[in-house]
């Protein structure tokens, strides 16, 4: 199920969307959030690592949950409450991250949990729950 358009959230629905991590997109993360860490930007230190190369920082990945969960669903103007991520596996530079959101719970206040898993191919790199609260429609007095 990917209806994520729908004006009013349903248990069960979704959103899908695919993020491209390239060597310019992780320098680019690496400028924003300061990390340097060289694990991300040394392919010469990160070869010397247990990962054995370059990956992707964490929070990059997600930096993309949270562009479907603003964007998508529950979409623009929902404010985002909290976030748990669990990295399975590290992110390897290029690779193509799909995040998957799906509503589990429709609370109180407006209040809404999303499952959150970012996959490289077959293999989960990433998962947690989003809670989310949509935002209160504005009043249209003249």
């Amino acid at each position: 199920m990917d209806d994520a358009d729908s004006p009013e959230l349903k248990l069960g629905q979704s959103a899908v969307r695919l993020f491209a991590v390239t060597d310019a997109s992780v320098r680019a993360f690496a400028e924003v959030s300061g990390d340097h860490n060289p694990v991300h930007l040394d392919e010469d230190y990160a070869k010397r690592t247990v990962f054995r190369g370059r990956v992707a920082h964490g929070m990059l990945i997600g930096a993309h949950v949270s562009a479907v969960l603003g964007e998508n669903l529950p979409g623009p103007g929902a404010i985002y409450l909290s976030q748990t991520l669990e990295f399975e596996h590290p992110v390897r530079i290029p690779a193509e991250v799909k995040v998957r959101v799906e509503v589990v719970e429709i609370g109180d206040h407006r209040k809404t949990t999303l499952a959150t898993v970012c996959s490289v191919g077959d293999h989960v790199v990433a998962r947690g729950q989003a809670r989310r609260m949509s935002p209160r429609p504005l009043s249209l007095r003249p």
